[in-house]
């Protein structure tokens, strides 16, 4: 959607194993594709102004934010990243719903469902410490239009066609 973009900050909590690691795979694509990823770490809310600003102020920028804490500042970073014109992938549909340009991630009421049926194995007698962890088996692209254009982006046709949901 932004073929321009060769530097991507990524917002993520650097005290989150989870962060870390979804950051150290960012960084391995990101070399593969020629773009180079940094860190904007969220352990006080004025980092994150201070690190999507500092993105904004060079060219070819955008922006990623893993799914750890940063949900708490959401208004906030999608106001940024509306305000610097930056392209910004989020990790949950909430995101876009809330103007954000497009989230990929796990389908989170796909899990909830999985959920109850752990816990419905539980009512029935199963220990939980018997039970399997599970990774999400089904994940959704969901982009926003409005913002799309906004930032005077075109969505390629395949990318729209593989789209699990549009927001206009």
């Amino acid at each position: 959607m932004s073929p321009t973009v060769t530097r991507a900050a990524v917002i993520r909590n650097p005290d989150d194993p989870s962060d870390a690691a979804q950051f150290a795979v960012i960084q391995a694509v990101g070399s593969v594709l020629g773009i180079e990823a940094s860190p904007i770490d969220t352990r006080e809310a004025n980092e994150i102004e201070r690190g999507i600003t500092q993105l904004a102020s060079s060219t070819n920028g955008g922006l990623i934010v893993t799914a750890g804490r940063a949900i708490n500042q959401y208004e906030r970073i999608i106001a940024l990243s509306d305000r610097h014109r930056l392209p910004a992938v989020y990790p949950i549909r909430f995101y876009v719903g809330a103007g954000g340009l497009v989230s990929y991630g796990p389908d989170l009421i796909d899990q909830y469902r999985r959920a109850a049926g752990y816990v419905d194995r539980i009512l029935k007698g199963e220990k939980p410490g018997d039970l399997p962890v599970q990774a999400p088996t089904k994940y959704e692209l969901v982009l926003n239009l409005k913002t799309v254009k906004a930032l005077g982006l075109e969505v390629p046709p395949t990318l729209l066609a593989r789209a699990d949901e549009v927001i206009e």
